[in-house]
C-alpha cells in the first residue's frame, strides 16, 4: 500500500543526513524504523498482558498479605 509521509523541515533534513551516514535511503531508514516500532510494542503488549493475568491469579493472595 502507498502512502504519504510529511515530515517537518528538521525532521527530513537529519533523516537525510542519517541515510548518507548510513549509505542507504530515507525509504529504508524509515522501514527499519516501522518495524522496529512494531516489534517493541508487540513486546510491551505482550509483557503487560502477563502482568495483569499473573496480577489477577495473585490478587487474593496480595490482598491477605496487605
Amino acid at each position: 500500500m502507498a502512502m504519504n509521509l510529511r515530515l517537518r523541515d528538521d525532521q527530513t533534513e537529519a533523516l537525510k543526513l542519517r541515510a548518507e551516514q548510513e549509505g542507504t535511503s530515507m525509504h529504508a531508514l524509515l522501514l527499519r524504523a516501522v518495524d522496529d516500532y512494531l516489534a517493541r510494542t508487540a513486546q510491551q503488549a505482550i509483557v503487560r498482558q502477563t502482568a495483569r493475568a499473573q496480577a489477577a491469579k495473585w490478587y487474593e493472595l496480595m490482598e491477605r498479605l496487605k
